[in-house]
């Protein structure tokens, strides 16, 4: 039997990364063989956590920031050069990988990154987005795009005010994603939403892989018959989900180094199962100071021990989990 071989493509983020390499090593269980593709600086961090496992191999590409973006740094601008290089070198990367006899199945590729569906198609190749993020989160930015912009705006002017949406539970502001409400101050990132969407619309064979269940998001997996939406998830190290691989205990791709100052293991360890609230805030997010003085009173207040970071952390302690 010839072996299947997908082009996993993702955006240089931590939140991209990881649930991308867990897809990969379970389409890698199922006997495939997975390329990796991110950008060069991404790919430089990723490297350095852990050997990538049997059947997994990288690719990279520049995208203009091969130091790393800073939070100084034009988003704008990165997301218009991730483009340009990204397209090129998938396509050199597709078409080489068919002349050597090893072509590509499908790509499968994360939000931000539409171009690479538009890459796959002109070369004819399958293609999918793997989205990440909550069903329900697409499905209202779908909506708000095909018609229900005005609906969500309004809904948006008021906490108390009910947003109907076709086949969706109701909602209110404060379950919208930031970028939709009128505080957002990133217009380039709905922009990039927008074009993801219109993406989708080109596809002759829609098929949306999504981190989620289905008894998870039962009415938001099915909400919108054309996007054809498939839970895949949770896309977590299987030694947290299933158990079927022991040794799997993280993703592997991890762009922060974990400090080698294990101190707070040590605190962990003494305090009782399931005691401590751990608030974890991602890789990206900046935090200022009056908001961390509420954050702390309010860990304070609530009488449990707690536990703050940027990385992921598993430990017989963690209780509750807050992520932002």
């Amino acid at each position: 039997m010839v072996q299947r071989h997908f082009l996993l493509v993702t955006f240089p983020a931590q939140g991209h990364i990881n649930p991308t390499l867990q897809f990969a090593k379970r389409l890698i269980s199922l006997g495939a063989h997975v390329t990796f593709a991110t950008s060069v600086s991404a790919h430089r961090r990723m490297t350095k956590s852990s050997p990538p496992p049997n059947g997994l191999s990288f690719a990279s590409f520049s995208d203009g920031y091969d130091d790393g973006v800073r939070p100084e740094d034009d988003s704008e601008n990165h997301l218009n050069v991730l483009k340009q290089n990204g397209s090129k070198t998938l396509t050199d990367l597709i078409v080489s990988s068919a002349n050597q006899g090893r072509p590509f199945n499908c790509v499968v590729y994360t939000l931000l990154l539409p171009w690479a569906a538009d890459v796959a198609r002109e070369l004819h190749v399958p293609s999918a987005l793997l989205w990440i993020q909550p069903a329900m989160v697409l499905d209202i930015y779908y909506y708000y795009f095909n018609g229900f912009a005005n609906v969500i705006s309004e809904g948006t002017k008021d906490p108390s005010c009910l947003i109907q949406l076709p086949g969706l539970p109701l909602l209110t502001s404060r379950d919208l994603p930031s970028f939709l409400l009128a505080s957002n101050t990133h217009a380039f990132a709905l922009l990039s939403f927008q074009a993801q969407i219109e993406a989708l619309e080109k596809e002759t064979h829609l098929r949306v892989l999504v981190n989620t269940f289905d008894a998870l998001e039962p009415e938001a997996l099915t909400a919108i018959k054309k996007l054809n939406l498939v839970g895949v998830g949770p896309l977590i190290p299987s030694a947290f989900l299933d158990g079927k691989d022991p040794s799997d205990k993280s993703f592997g791709g991890d762009l922060i180094q974990t400090s080698k100052d294990h101190y707070y293991i040590e605190w962990l360890n003494s305090k009782a199962e399931s005691s401590v609230v751990y608030v974890s805030f991602g890789s990206l997010s900046v935090l200022t100071k009056p908001q961390m003085e509420e954050l702390a009173r309010g860990l304070l207040e609530s009488g449990h021990n707690g536990l703050a970071t940027r990385q992921l952390l598993h430990h017989r302690s963690t209780g509750s989990i807050f992520s932002t």
